[in-house]
């Protein structure tokens, strides 16, 4: 997104925008409020498609606003969508790549000219601040583009090998990578937009047809999704998309004997648990799971304590600490404890806490009841270990509550066997830890059973160290931007390590798009 020509909104650059983008977006989402309570449909095989049953999608900065109703689909439902990707595959896969590159294109355009629509509504279902909103599907185009720009670099992966030496015969042998057929997106509630498009795009790409179900608290993100790809011209039953509950219309397209592959973003237990499904059918099946994170972060007594709160404070409680980025674990070598936590304090005490579709507000909502639930959970079992340096409680006085709005919470004390050191909350909650030096640190940090992000301030010489010692797939360096958030395709491709993710290889990077592929050699002799 180049709103003045020059300014590229990433979750780098967010912090820095021009004004023409916020009166942009301000004036969106009074248009989306204009329009809400509308029934949505279901798209399958080209067709809105509706059912008996409906699902009130109500935002988490007021639950008296009513968004939208949501259609809450059958396992009938998902074996309709199945049936339709599985009719529309033979022939997207066997066209050109090019016009499967060109419609993926239009699709991303449609995006990045909806942006703002985009925004508001990311901002009131899924609690996000306008700049993490407008990020948000500003990536889902970014990603998708990616996607493209790999297809042709790569001039649609047919490579020619070499050739047999075979006495009076002419060996040509070419390798090729072709689509599986039809791709389930199974996506998270947190990144609507682009943890949606981006594998969805992906796998359209690479020549697959696609069925994706949302996370139930976003389906209105993913149906502006849907008709951006109705709005490019895909064919029927190219892109299908559905909502409902996980257990009954996501199981069935998991169960599905038509699926092919499988891209999963969410918790690690659900993710296993596809992982264990897929492993019993007929024969394997890529699945791509992103799982999660319990992401540290390592402050040296060498750090610029200036650029490590504002990475940490980001990081930590960006988009209510709801992503599996979040640095959720800090360790600080004991020289500067002391200063870094009191700073660290300050700047979370500093944060405005309320509607995120407001300029000025760091920290909208948690998703829903359950996370407002867990807060309080968590947030007890905290206490009784430990001490809160800031925060701790959820707000109820005035429009706080009408949502589900908690305080940015800074944890000390906690006994380094406890077991919140390990569980990912995905909440505003972080814990710090004093260490007697880098080795102490580096051992606490990768002593879980995530690697997904993690972040170190320090010195130059440090910061090799760290690199080559951490286990996790996406690691950053003296960043004020962000300790451990902030991956954007083409810069800093995302995905993790160990129980965080199942592929080894990150989204919006160089080896992504050829995971929704499988390579068949071609030999001819002449």
């Amino acid at each position: 997104m180049a709103s003045n020509g020059k300014f590229r909104l990433t979750y780098a650059t967010m912090f820095d925008s021009p004004e023409e983008l916020h009166i942009e977006y301000e004036a969106a989402v009074k248009r989306v409020k204009a329009e809400l309570g509308k029934d949505h449909g279901m798209w399958i095989g080209g067709k809105e498609v509706t059912a008996k049953e409906k699902t009130e999608n109500r935002s988490p900065i007021d639950t008296s606003m009513l968004l939208g109703t949501f259609q809450n689909g059958s396992a009938q439902d998902g074996e309709k969508a199945m049936q339709a990707a599985r009719s529309a595959a033979r022939d997207w896969g066997r066209r050109p790549w090019q016009e499967r590159v060109a419609l993926v294109r239009k699709a991303a355009d449609l995006i990045t000219e909806r942006i703002f629509k985009f925004g508001a509504v990311i901002s009131l279902e899924g609690g996000k601040t306008r700049m993490e909103a407008l990020a948000d599907a500003a990536e889902a185009a970014a990603l998708m583009e990616y996607a493209c720009d790999q297809m042709e670099e790569h001039k649609g992966f047919i490579v020619e090998m070499d050739r047999d030496p075979l006495k009076g015969f002419k060996a040509t042998n070419i390798s090729r990578l072709k689509p599986y057929g039809v791709w389930v997106v199974v996506s998270p509630f947190n990144f609507p937009a682009a943890l949606t498009a981006g594998p969805v795009g992906t796998a359209l790409v690479a020549g697959n047809t696609v069925v994706y179900k949302p996370a139930q608290d976003t389906t209105w993100t993913s149906r502006l999704l849907a008709e951006a790809y109705r709005d490019a011209g895909f064919p029927d039953g190219v892109v299908n998309y559905v909502t409902g509950t996980g257990s009954v219309i996501g199981q069935s397209l998991i169960d599905n004997a038509e699926t092919d592959g499988v891209t999963f973003t969410g918790s690690v237990d659900i993710g296993m648990g596809i992982y264990r499904k897929f492993s019993q059918g007929r024969y394997p099946r890529p699945t791509i799971l992103e799982m999660g994170g319990k992401n540290p972060a390592i402050v040296s007594r060498h750090a610029d304590l200036d650029r490590a709160v504002k990475g940490l404070t980001r990081s930590a409680f960006g988009n209510q600490g709801q992503k599996c980025s979040a640095a959720s674990r800090v360790y600080v070598e004991e020289a500067v404890y002391d200063e870094l936590v009191q700073r660290f304090v300050q700047a979370t005490e500093d944060i405005k806490i309320g509607d995120p579709t407001r300029k000025e507000v760091f920290v909208g909502p948690v998703i829903n009841q359950g996370a407002y639930d867990n807060f309080k959970n968590f947030t007890e079992e905290l206490s009784q270990a430990g001490d809160f340096l800031t925060g701790g409680k959820v707000l109820t006085d005035g429009d706080y509550g009408k949502g589900y709005f908690c305080q940015p919470t800074i944890s000390a004390n906690v006994p380094t066997d406890h077991r919140l050191w390990k569980y990912e909350m995905f909440l505003p909650i972080v814990m710090v830890h004093k260490i007697k030096n880098l080795d102490e640190g580096m051992k606490l940090a990768n002593d879980v059973d995530f690697g997904l992000t993690a972040g170190f301030y320090g010195s130059q010489e440090e910061t090799k160290w760290f690199f080559e010692n951490i286990q996790a797939g996406v690691t950053y360096a003296n960043r004020p931007q962000g300790a451990t958030t902030g991956a954007w395709p083409r810069f800093q491709p995302f995905g993790g390590w160990k129980g965080s993710g199942s592929s080894g290889k990150n989204a919006g990077g160089h080896y992504y798009l050829q995971l929704y592929m499988h390579e068949q050699i071609n030999t001819v002799i002449e």
